[in-house]
Parts: structure tokens; sequence; C-alpha cells
């Protein structure tokens, strides 16, 4: 995927993912994905076998696309251990096929699954479900883990989602779900992550030179110490007309940058319900972020050096219950094309303690705002401040 600018991030992203938390579940007991079973399958699995037990592979897999399944898990608590090995579709390319179905509480890790339409597949009726992904590469094919069932919690760790269409999905109006991501790669998808009447957590994880890493249709999205970079584009967040609806964006610890843009050419706008922002670095994107929504919490963040800044605005629609509300505290906005804070009226957000520096527009444009003191803002192309006094230093 094709970028808009250079930059050395290196050193960006030690700062912000030391120290991360191991790789967990919201909520639960750590898991260990290495944990020691005794397998009693394996050696004979072909394709299109039904594990029931613990199994590990001991030689690739060739399996058709024609066939419903290459593997299928309906063993409850069961480990399929891939053994370093890859299982892989032969035959013509098909968005339906699946490599791994599970229809049980089960886990599959260590290897490969190469070319399916859908390389791990959690069949309708399923749930609710429990799945664990562990040091998988889910490559090639249409979506790299498909969930059809409802209330399916997907652990996902240290995995690699590389040239799917959809790196992780639901059934369209079928399903539902979680998809909690640690430590995993998306890479090379036309889109990452799509949330459709599912939540996503992703920690310690990294999306890299995809077309787009998320879209919020529907449900939440929470990024907490991750890198995005390199992509199309971020997001998208539209204002459907029907009713789906983002709840949430948030991002936690998390470094935005050298993306060509925040968000599509045809969506340019981010519409949540909520944005949340917090001690987060986007630097050398594009174009600037603009988010409608009806609250914000935007706290200790850094816009560098991007084709423009911070444009908020209140979300459009009928159930919008008046102008944007929230806190835009302890920011910086450095050196960006355009304005460094704009705030569209109606919009009321509270603007208290930021610092606006050489950006080629106003620093903090914000007529509507309230006023929170202890703004600062100089050497700003078209002025300093509209509608809050700031200071000098």
């Amino acid at each position: 995927m094709k970028q808009t600018r250079g930059f050395v991030v290196a050193m960006a992203v030690t700062t912000l993912l030391t120290g991360a938390p191991k790789a967990q579940a919201r909520g639960t007991v750590p898991a260990d994905g290495e944990a020691p079973v005794v397998y009693t399958g394996g050696a004979t699995v072909r394709c299109g076998d039904t594990i029931t037990q613990h199994t590990r592979l001991t030689r690739d897999l060739y399996c058709p696309s024609s066939a419903p399944f290459a593997l299928r898990v309906t063993g409850e608590g069961v480990v399929l251990d891939l053994g370093g090995h890859t299982v892989r579709r032969t035959g013509p390319a098909d968005i339906y096929s699946q490599g791994i179905t599970l229809q049980a509480n089960s886990m599959v890790r260590n290897g490969t699954i190469q070319g399916f339409g859908r390389a791990i597949m959690v069949l309708g009726g399923s749930g609710p479900l429990s799945v664990r992904l562990h040091k998988l590469a889910l490559l090639d094919g249409y979506a790299g883990v498909f969930n059809e069932a409802t209330a399916t919690a997907f652990l996902i760790t240290e995995c690699r989602v590389s040239g799917q269409s959809v790196g992780m999905r639901g059934e369209i109006d079928a399903s539902t779900g979680s998809f909690d991501v640690r430590s995993s790669v998306f890479t090379h998808n036309e889109l990452a992550m799509l949330a459709d009447f599912h939540s996503i957590d992703v920690l310690d994880s990294t999306f890299t030179s995809n077309g787009n890493a998320f879209n919020c249709w529907d449900g939440l999205i929470r990024i907490r110490s991750s890198t995005i970079a390199w992509n199309d584009s971020v997001g998208e967040i539209r204002n459907d007309p029907g009713f789906r609806t983002c709840n949430e964006i948030r991002f936690e610890n998390t470094l935005i940058a050298n993306n060509a843009a925040f968000a599509l050419a045809s969506e340019p706008v981010w519409n949540p319900i909520k944005l949340s922002m917090l001690d987060t670095l986007a630097v050398h994107n594009g174009t600037g972020l603009q988010v409608a929504a009806e609250t914000v919490y935007i706290d200790g963040n850094t816009f560098n050096d991007n084709a423009s800044g911070l444009t908020l605005s209140t979300r459009e629609g009928p159930t919008t219950p008046g102008p944007l509300t929230g806190i835009v505290r302890g920011n910086q906005f450095l050196s960006n094309d355009g304005d460094g804070l704009r705030v569209v009226p109606p919009s009321t957000p509270t603007v208290i303690n930021n610092l606006a520096l050489n950006n080629t527009g106003f620093g903090i444009y914000a007529p509507t705002a309230f006023d929170g003191g202890g703004n600062v803002a100089r050497n700003n192309t078209a002025g300093d401040c509209v509608g809050i006094v700031c200071a000098m230093y």
C-alpha cells in the first residue's frame, strides 16, 4: 500500500509498547496458549476429518476448496495443534470454502491456514462459544476469522493475518460476539477488522500496509498500546441512516503514523457516538482527523506534522441529543498543515490546557467551546486562538 510520508517510528514504537501487559482476555485468568495436553490423534488426520480429541498434525494438509471444510472441531475443550504445519487450499478460490470449522469451545494453535475463503470459521447455531487462536498465520483468503454464531468470544494471541479481504468479521445481521486481539499483526489486508454487532479489544498489536485498519459499523472498538502505520486509511465510521451505530472508538497509548489518510475519501468524517483518545501520538498522516460525535474525551495526545490537525463537529441524526460535548485537555497540536484544533459550531466541548504551535492555520479555532483555561498557542500562521483566551506561555 502506497503511503504519503516517511518517518522513523522505531523509537516511538518502543516507548509506546514497553511494559504492555501480558496477553489475556478481559476479566479472565491469563490463558496459556502453549498449555501442555496429551495428544491422542494426529498421525492419521486427513482432509475432511472431524476432530473430537486433542490432536497434533504431523504433516501438511492440502485440502480441496470444494469440500465442506478442511477440518472440523466438535470435541469440547479440544486443542488442535497444527504442529508448525500448513493446511492449504487446493483448487479454485472460493470465498465460502472453510479451513478449520469450529463447533465447540476449543483452541487452534501453531501453524498456517492458507487460501481458504474462511480460514477459521465458527458455524451458526454453535454458540455461545469461547475460541482461542494462538500463533496462527491466516493467509491469502477472503476472511481470516469468520463468525457465524451468536455470542462467540474469540481470544486471538500472537497471530498473523495477511492477504485477506477482511481479517476478522461476522456474518452480517446474523452473528454477535467479541474479538480480543493480543500481540498480533495485521498486514496487507483490504480491511483488517470489521465490528458489526461485535466488540473488538486490541492490545499490543500492529496494523501495517492494510487498505483500512478498521470499520466500526456497529459495536465498539478499543485499541491499546498498538501501532497503526502505513495504511491507506486508519478507519471508517459512517453515519448510517439505518440502525447501525458505532458506539465508541477508543485509542489508548497508541501510535498512528504515516497513514495516507485517517478516513476513506468517500467517508472522510468519523461518526461514532463517542470518541475517546488518550496518550496517543498521531504523526505524519496524510490528512487530519475529522470527527462528528455526541461526546469526546481527548486527553494527553500529540498531533504532529499531519496534513491537518483535529476537527470536531456535532454528529447529525435523529438520535443526537444536542451539540457535541466533552473534554479536550492536555493535548499538543504541533506543526500541522491547517488548524491545530478546530471546533465546528455549535459544538461545546471544554478546551483546557492544550498547546498549539507552528500550525499553518489557526492554533485553536473554537468559537462555541467552553474555555477551561490554561491553553497556550503561538507561531500559528492564521492566528493563535479564536473563541477562547490563549496565553503565549
